[in-house]
């Protein structure tokens, strides 16, 4: 098993790619953490987890407030006296919105979980990383940080300021063995994430225009993005730091 033996947190363990590479993870023999501010279906993926022979505890947090994601590490080292590996992949998409019609309130909760999470989390893991002789810190970006879409201007550059902190962290954390890396999935074939590019009625028209889109004429699954972090979280990545991985079925070309 790849993970045999390693602690893992993942934020925003509750939605599709959380919840896929939670269950992988444990899969491959991680003892998984999930943090997410939804309880209900946190016990529920810790159920399948466990029903499955896998290892999952569930923390409720709220990782774009310092003292939750502070909580949740703490937490976590004194359960388990190591956190080895962390997924940063709480994230929140917006609806469609020219910049005249987007809300200060709206632009700072998305800069809060896409961005504000990641340095919380790396500023109070980090330290105990360095103390175990390193680590493995993973996050979430997209590609609409490297290829905005139309009218998603708060998502899209706060998906780039998460990847040019990641390769910042690489940078500042490589002499300490700890690795520092990022997935920037296209568009996931999910239902939560379906329905924020469009209305319910549209859902299926908006698949298959983004479908066609894509190089490969197939959108990525939850499970694509769960297999890139699950090599990167692997000791078969150890040469691997501040590089991006495009899950994108051809989208980035």
């Amino acid at each position: 098993m790849r993970l045999s033996g390693k602690t893992a947190i993942i934020t925003g363990g509750i939605n599709a790619m959380g919840q896929a590479s939670a269950i992988l993870f444990a899969k491959e023999g991680a003892k998984v953490v999930l943090a997410d501010v939804d309880d209900t279906g946190g016990a529920k993926v810790v159920t399948t987890i466990e029903s499955r022979g896998g290892s999952a505890f569930f923390i409720h947090a709220d990782v774009s407030i310092a003292s939750e994601a502070e909580n949740l590490i703490k937490v976590t080292n004194d359960k388990f006296g190591i956190i080895d590996v962390v997924l940063n992949n709480a994230s929140l998409p917006h609806k469609p919105t020219s910049i005249e019609n987007l809300t200060e309130s709206l632009w700072d909760r998305v800069y809060a979980v896409n961005v504000k999470s990641i340095f919380f989390i790396a500023k109070y893991a980090v330290p105990l990383m360095k103390k175990n002789g390193g680590g493995v810190i993973i996050n979430r970006a997209s590609m609409a940080g490297v290829r905005p879409r139309e009218n998603s201007s708060a998502y899209s550059s706060s998906k780039a300021a998460a990847i040019q902190l990641t390769k910042s962290l690489a940078l500042d954390l490589a002499q300490y063995n700890i690795r520092v890396n990022v997935i920037n999935p296209s568009a996931v074939d999910s239902p939560g994430l379906l329905k924020v590019i469009a209305d319910d009625a549209d859902v299926a028209e908006a698949k298959k225009v983004l479908t066609e889109s894509l190089p490969l004429k197939c959108m990525p699954t939850p499970e694509d993005v769960a297999y890139a972090a699950l090599y990167l979280a692997s000791d078969e990545a150890k040469m691997l730091t501040g590089i991006c991985i495009n899950v994108d079925a051809g989208r980035g070309i």
